[in-house]
């Protein structure tokens, strides 16, 4: 049966559309000063992610989806996201699983492999300035892990040699964003 409310129309379709932006003003504010040609290089980005994220899915709903969940937008937003629940001024109120720690830091992984693409673009320079400032917060708010304690629960998702993970991969939060 369809979830339907008042004056006929579903629920689903009264739905705020997503914030990707949403507790991430410093993505966002990047965001809305990016000239064309980066947007089109991130456009191009998600197309990939896109096809990435359609495969092996039902027609039905490959023909239903437009956009990638994980845009280029959509990790910015999640690595700050988890930068600043990491820092002391966080309102510690909301749920937060090692999960989604796990998740943000593979979204921080794909960064890397889309950089490269955006900053040769003319204006990507912002993004790249974005990224580095948000990784040395990251840096600030977490402390080396050389025993490497929290890969019981955190792990990659993509196999690598340890020696090839990201930093973020290899430090552990001061501030434990899950623990209640």
């Amino acid at each position: 049966m369809a979830d339907v409310g008042e004056g006929g129309r579903s629920r689903r379709s009264r739905r705020k559309p997503l914030d990707v932006f949403r507790d991430a003003p410093e993505s966002r504010a990047v965001w809305e000063k990016l000239p064309g040609p980066v947007l089109e290089a991130v456009a191009r980005c998600d197309a990939d992610r896109l096809e990435v994220e359609l495969s092996g899915v039902a027609p039905h709903v490959r023909e239903a989806k437009t956009a990638p969940l994980y845009s280029v937008a959509y990790r910015f937003a999640s690595w700050e996201r988890l930068v600043r629940r990491l820092e002391p001024d966080w309102p510690a109120e909301d749920l937060y699983m090692e999960v989604e720690y796990n998740n943000d830091l593979d979204s921080r992984d794909s960064l890397s492999d889309v950089m490269s693409v955006l900053v040769e673009e003319e204006g990507g320079q912002e993004l790249s300035q974005l990224l580095e400032c948000l990784d040395a917060r990251f840096r600030a708010a977490t402390v080396p892990d050389p025993d490497l304690s929290l890969r019981p629960w955190i792990r990659p998702t993509k196999e690598r040699p340890e020696e090839e993970l990201g930093e973020w991969w290899k430090r552990k939060p001061v501030r434990v964003p899950w623990a209640g």
